[in-house]
């Protein structure tokens, strides 16, 4: 599965648009993740345990992504991006979204058949 920021992809043609796609969680930080973050914000500096809830949480809502793309039929999202709201206190939303699309190499381009960048281990995310 190919997952771009951009409308288009290098070296591949879209054949076939499918529609929206999207990815979303929900999460709530728990009682002893908020004691370890109040610990780390009176000392100052990046905030590993909330770093590592928005992480996770961007992580499960790209993979809810790329199942919903998958069960279209799709082979790729294009103009994938990330949205989060807090929807109450201590509780946010992450929502990964995009268009699934078709695509097919354009012969003579670099594409992840030919060793180009877009392989799907090179997925942006």
């Amino acid at each position: 599965m190919l997952v771009v920021t951009t409308n288009d992809i290098q070296g591949y043609r879209i054949v076939r648009h499918l529609g929206l796609v999207r990815g979303l969680t929900v999460r709530s930080r728990s009682v002893v993740g908020n004691l370890g973050a109040a610990v780390q914000i009176f000392f100052g500096g990046n905030i590993s345990v909330y770093t590592k809830l928005a992480e996770h949480a961007r992580q499960e809502a790209f993979d809810l992504l790329v199942e919903h793309a998958q069960s279209m039929g799709a082979n790729a999202v294009i103009g994938m991006r990330y949205d989060a709201n807090e929807i109450a206190a201590a509780v946010t939303e992450v929502l990964a979204y995009g268009s699934a699309v078709v695509v097919e190499p354009v012969s003579g381009g670099q594409t992840a058949e030919t060793g180009g960048p877009w392989t799907s281990g090179g997925a942006v995310r």
